[in-house]
């Protein structure tokens, strides 16, 4: 894996737990919104889906005989956002203006624990892929010193 590969690996990572980020912030936000979600019901936990970006030529190895431990290797992609598909909760309020019949409120499916946990989770993958993208650059000037001397 060449020296920019890796700097670009971990900005794809940065790229995509941003997103995470985003999607958690969006969710922890509609936690109590009993409209907006599909077909005007309480509003669905929405969950990012990653995948490994497919190799292109630029990625592949740099050894002659395709050895190299990088190859293959670059980088996360999000392939969209899914919503979850855990029922509703409910709440029962029958003075509540969205009640059903029976008195019941949907309520989306948002647990703010749950919600923070992956957040932790997410700003810890984020901030591992700066400190790799500043350790590169760190070798990357190492090497440009010892050249120099």
């Amino acid at each position: 894996m060449g020296y920019y590969t890796s700097i670009e690996v971990s900005a794809s990572g940065l790229s995509a737990e941003r997103l995470a980020m985003d999607v958690i912030a969006n969710n922890i936000a509609n936690v109590n919104s009993t409209h907006g979600g599909p077909g005007g019901g309480a509003f669905k936990r929405q969950l990012v889906v990653f995948a490994q970006k497919p190799d292109t030529p630029e990625n592949q190895s740099d050894s002659l005989d395709g050895t190299d431990p990088g190859y293959g290797q670059a980088g996360v992609q999000a392939l969209g956002i899914e919503s979850d598909p855990s029922p509703d909760k409910l709440v029962f309020d029958p003075s509540n203006p969205d009640a059903d019949a029976r008195g019941y409120v949907h309520m989306p499916n948002v647990e703010v624990v749950k919600e923070m946990v992956d957040m932790m989770a997410a700003s810890r993958a984020y901030e591992a892929n700066v400190t790799a993208i500043q350790e590169s650059r760190a070798m990357g000037s190492a090497v440009v010193g010892l050249l120099r001397s």
